[in-house]
Order: structure tokens, then C-alpha cells, then sequence
């Protein structure tokens, strides 16, 4: 027995190492990313684990395992589910022999993502079981028995953490032992092979097997009924401790429902702590799923009771619920006056830190070669999912669209359409290229639809930490293969202007730009260099004073954090400084200079 302090994402993937997972296949993505480094970096050494390529083949990767009984895990975030949700429905319907447990971290707020999506929505939508955890110590035991609920139904299961669980930290008791799994191996059945009828006949089967399912969870330890009163509160996840706590400073009798599995639906549960209630107050993130589901328990049975929530306005529907919004609502709900704001220290205010490009990113460069190529033309700059995505921000503003993964591609085409006369730049990632680019390259060339593909090669996937993709060689599981060239795939697919060029060269980029712009149908731009995180930074730059004409040019286009003015002058920050050489080709009067090229 041994007792550690680990973070949500550690917990989960200690957690599925202990149920025996034999497989485990993700997408990086913040919240989520930990998890499957943590399972590679323990990894027993009879686990297979992998980056795959995106989501989808993350969860058909997995789910071909699960196929043969090998229990398996897949992890992305929130918006990844959208990628992987094709595979999911068709699995749920299917089935799985070895337990599958799909880890899917939601990101209220959003702190990191594009959206707000709440999973549970996708439980009911897929009808799939989810399991929603209120603790790093809660999502070790869940994801176990997690894997035990898939076999015993033989369905996919979801895991649903949020950022303020993956990211958490506590105190867990770990005892070393591992189940041992023996995996039968695929047997071959009709029943495997998807079909109408056959999905047909599973999806009766799935609603009656989720009646049991609610039956099982109203007695689950992972749901809790305490307290008494006439008024009770609902709530789940993260938002549970929140509200333990505020509770801890109120002297009021309360029943309290924590939902640790939100769907299935624990109905017996609930109509339990419905009893004798008059008001229930619902805190959640982020849909009002619970509040719709008291609803109808109170429809159903004719209960007399008032359910308050989002869709009453005593919560609010948008963002993260903090330990301070979850006190002000109960106390509201209550009737309690509020408690009085901290005041904090006004003489020393925090500053404010927008998100901002790496002092040394190569993004920047080429953001800035390309707009300066394209002065005086008709332009527009779609983007992507990553780093570059912030070359949306003064100065550059080079980033004028942002989807989904892979739509800056696409999106370029519609664009095309609606106006021809105009150049349209598509920016994309090395990672987010093979995630899926290549398929909107392949629908320009098949319907003849010129654009200019910019890929932003730094040699990692950046954003989320620096996992190695396709284009780098590196593997989970410490191999070394063969680096897919992304210039030999986009020749392979057709494109016939291809250039590659190093983005601090910015005469070349430049000229590359144009060249790629005049160009009568697909053309592509590489540009080549490594992020500044994975690589050491060269010889500070220096600003000569006495050249420095004050002129602001360098801050004023250039937009880096580890330039600015002090006395009219320029100066740069060496702590800053990567030495990328940048700024100094910038300068019109030759007054910075430092490391070579």
C-alpha cells in the first residue's frame, strides 16, 4: 500500500491500469491529455498504447481490441467526441466483448476549447452508461468499475471528468495490485457486421437493458442521499464538493442528491429524495440535464414539487461554477443573506496576460511573411485548431476564421466560391494536417478548387503539450518509425506546387508566399521549423540604442512578448529571447542584432 498525491488525469489512468486495460488510443486534447501519458509512462509493460492519428481511429482502434476481449481505453476532450462520435453510435449499437471505458474531459468555461459541451448529453443521445466523477480519488475507483459495467452489458461505457477534476490533485491509497485479463480473442459473429435489422433488434434490447442500468445505479456507491428538509439540492461532479463546502457555513436543514452516474438515470433514486421535498435546487455544468430529468420524474409521478435550476435562472447556463457562485446560489435558494466579498489588496492588481504567441515561435514569422506578401491584395486567412490560432491578435490579425480541426482547409474552398477574385490561405498544423487536413486537400483537387495550403510545421503537436505525431517518427510506446513526409503526401495526392521554406527566413518566405499565391489551382507552403518549447533558444538579441530610431516598428507588426519600450527605445528581454533573428530583419535602421542564423 502506498499513498500518493496525484492529479485527476494520473488517477484515471492508475485507475484503468489496475483494471487490467490492455489498449489504450487517444487524441492529445486539454483537459484530457495526461492520461494516456501517464498510462504510457506507467505502463506495466503488456500495455499498448497510442496518439492515434485523431479520435475516430483512436476509438476504432480500440474498439477492434475490445472486439477480441481486451479491455481498452480512449481519452480526448470534449469536442474530440465530435470526431469519434460516427464509430460510437455504430459500437453502441454493436456491442463490445472486452470492456471499453471512453474517457471524455469536459472543459467548462471554456477554459481551452471551442465549446461548451456537456457529455451527458451524449450519453442520452448515444445511450451509452456515463459516469461523472467529483473527485481525482472518486474517478480512480470509477474508471474500475467503469470497465466491470461495459463487460457485464457488453456496451461501450463514457467517463465524463471536467477540467477541475482532471487537473485536481489529492491524497490516493494505492495497493499495487493488478487484474490479471486473459482475453478469448475474436470470435466470429454475424453479430459484429452492422446492419439494419440487426440495429433494429439492439436497439430495443439497449432500452431495456438502460431500465436496468437505472435500477443498478439507484443503489450505486457512486450516488448519495443525506440530509433532510423540505428543501433538497441536486448536483454531480466537481460541483459537489463545491457545494459540501458552502454547506459546511450554512446552519439550514437541506437534503442533498449527489449523481455520480448521470445516465442511465438513477429514477428510484431520485423519486427517494423527492419525498416530502417542496423545492429542489439543481447546481450542474453545463446543460440543465439534471433539471430536465427531475422534471419529468415529477410529470411522471405528479410530485408537487418546484425544480429551480438554468432553466429557471437560479443558475446560469454558460461557464464554470466556482465555490463562491454555488455558496451565492444556495444561499439564494435559502433565503440567506450573502456573505460579504473578500475585499483583496487593490495596491498590487493582477495583470492582465491575453494568450499570446512563444517569444521565438515560428508561427509569428511566417504569419508575418505571408502578410506582408500579400499587402495590397485581396486576401483572407483561415485557421485551425492550435498555437497559430492565435495569430488571430493584433498585431498580425492574421487568423480571420476558426472551426473545427481540419475546417480552415474546407473552408478556404467555400470561401473560394462565394468570392473568386480573392486569395484564400489556409493555415494549418503539422499534427492538425494528418488529424484531418488530408481529406480536405484531396476534396480541393478532385472539384478543382485553388487555394494556398500553409502548414505550420514546428515538428510536435504544440498546443497541447508536445506529443509527437505521424510527422515526427516518435511512437507511445518508444519506437522510432519511418516520419511520414507531409511534402511526399501532398505530391502523391496531386498538388504540384509544393514549396518548403524556414518561416525566419523572411525574404524566402515571402517570395514563397507570392509564388504560391500566383499559382493557378492547389499550391502548398511548408514552412519549416521547430517549436520554440523543444529546442534551445540561440544568443539573445540586443537592441543598439544609439541605432534605435524609436520607431516602434518591431512591437508595432511584430507583436513579441519579449520586446517592448522603455525611454523610447526598444528593448529586448534576454530571458525572453530565443534569438530567432526576426525582429532584427524588421528593423529598418539595422539596430538590433545578436545571434546568427
Amino acid at each position: 500500500m502506498t499513498k500518493e498525491l496525484l492529479m485527476g488525469n494520473q488517477a484515471i489512468a492508475l485507475g484503468a491500469i489496475r483494471a487490467g486495460v490492455g489498449v489504450v488510443t487517444g487524441y492529445p486534447g486539454t483537459p484530457s491529455t495526461e492520461i494516456l501519458e501517464t498510462v504510457a509512462r506507467h505502463n506495466p509493460g503488456d500495455v499498448y498504447v497510442e496518439w492515434s492519428v485523431n479520435e475516430k481511429s483512436a476509438l476504432e482502434v480500440a474498439s477492434g481490441a475490445a472486439l477480441a476481449g481486451t479491455r481498452t481505453m480512449v481519452t480526448m476532450k470534449q469536442v474530440g467526441l465530435n470526431v469519434a462520435s460516427d464509430p460510437l453510435m455504430s459500437l453502441a449499437y454493436i456491442g463490445v466483448k472486452g470492456g471499453m471505458v471512453v474517457v471524455v474531459a469536459d472543459d467548462p468555461g471554456p477554459i481551452s476549447s471551442q465549446t461548451e459541451q456537456d457529455t451527458r448529453q451524449f450519453g442520452v443521445f448515444s445511450r451509452l452508461p456515463v459516469f461523472d466523477p467529483s473527485s481525482p480519488d472518486e474517478a480512480y475507483e470509477m474508471i474500475q468499475e467503469a470497465f466491470e459495467l461495459s463487460e457485464k452489458y457488453g456496451t461501450p461505457v463514457i467517463l465524463r471528468p471536467t477540467t477541475r477534476v482532471c487537473h485536481a490533485s489529492a491524497d490516493l491509497v494505492l495497493d499495487g495490485h493488478r487484474r490479471s485479463i486473459s482475453p478469448e480473442g475474436f470470435q466470429k459473429d454475424p453479430k459484429w457486421v452492422i446492419f439494419p435489422r440487426l440495429s433494429f433488434q439492439n436497439h430495443t434490447r439497449i432500452e431495456e437493458r438502460n431500465l436496468r442500468l437505472s435500477e443498478e445505479f439507484s443503489v450505486s456507491r457512486f450516488n448519495a442521499l443525506t440530509g433532510s428538509g423540505k428543501k433538497g439540492i441536486v448536483t454531480h461532479g466537481i460541483n459537489y464538493a463545491y457545494t459540501r463546502e458552502a454547506l459546511l457555513a450554512i446552519d439550514h436543514p437541506v437534503k442533498l442528491l449527489k449523481i455520480g452516474t448521470s445516465h442511465p438515470f438513477p429514477e428510484k433514486l431520485a423519486l427517494d429524495f423527492l419525498q416530502d421535498l417542496e423545492e429542489v435546487l439543481v447546481i450542474e455544468e453545463l446543460s440543465p440535464y439534471l433539471e430536465k430529468e427531475l422534471l419529468m420524474i415529477c410529470g411522471k409521478y405528479h410530485l408537487p414539487v418546484r425544480i429551480r435550476g438554468k432553466l429557471t435562472g437560479d443558475s446560469p447556463f454558460a461557464g464554470e461554477n466556482t465555490v463562491e457562485s454555488v455558496s451565492a446560489m444556495i444561499r439564494h435558494f435559502l433565503g440567506l443573506p450573502q456573505l460579504a466579498p473578500q475585499v483583496q489588496d487593490s495596491t498590487v492588481p493582477l495583470p492582465i496576460r491575453p494568450p499570446v504567441l512563444c517569444a521565438g515561435c515560428p508561427h509569428r514569422a511566417s504569419f508575418y511573411a505571408v502578410k506582408q506578401a500579400m499587402k495590397g491584395r485581396k486576401a483572407v486567412f483561415t485557421g485551425d485548431i492550435g498555437c497559430y490560432t492565435l495569430g488571430n491578435a493584433k498585431p498580425l490579425e492574421m487568423v480571420d476564421t476558426c472551426l473545427c480541426m481540419g475546417a480552415g482547409v474546407t473552408m478556404a474552398q467555400g470561401l473560394h466560391r462565394a468570392e473568386p477574385d480573392t486569395v484564400h490561405f489556409a493555415f494549418i498544423g503539422d499534427s492538425t494536417f494528418f488529424h484531418t487536413g488530408i481529406p480536405g486537400v484531396v476534396n480541393a483537387l478532385y472539384n478543382e478548387t485553388p487555394f494556398v495550403l500553409v502548414v505550420l510545421d514546428n515538428a510536435t503537436t504544440a498546443m497541447t503539450g508536445n506529443q509527437p505525431h505521424p510527422g515526427t517518427g516518435k511512437t507511445m510506446m518508444g519506437t522510432i518509425s519511418e516520419k511520414i513526409d507531409i511534402a511526399k503526401v501532398l505530391a502523391a495526392l496531386g498538388v504540384e506546387s509544393i514549396q518548403k521554406v524556414n518561416p525566419f527566413q523572411l525574404d524566402e518566405a515571402k517570395k514563397a508566399a507570392v509564388k504560391a499565391a500566383d499559382f493557378k489551382g492547389v499550391s502548398a507552403i511548408i514552412f519549416e521549423a521547430p517549436c520554440i518549447q523543444v529546442v534551445k533558444p540561440q544568443t539573445a538579441y540586443t537592441v543598439n540604442r544609439e541605432a534605435c530610431k524609436g520607431c516602434r516598428r518591431c512591437i508595432r507588426e511584430l507583436g513579441c512578448p519579449a520586446m517592448a519600450m522603455k525611454d523610447g527605445k526598444a528593448v529586448i528581454d534576454a530571458y525572453m529571447c530565443s534569438g530567432c533573428s526576426l525582429c532584427a530583419q524588421v528593423c529598418p535602421f539595422d539596430a538590433i542584432g545578436g545571434a546568427a542564423l
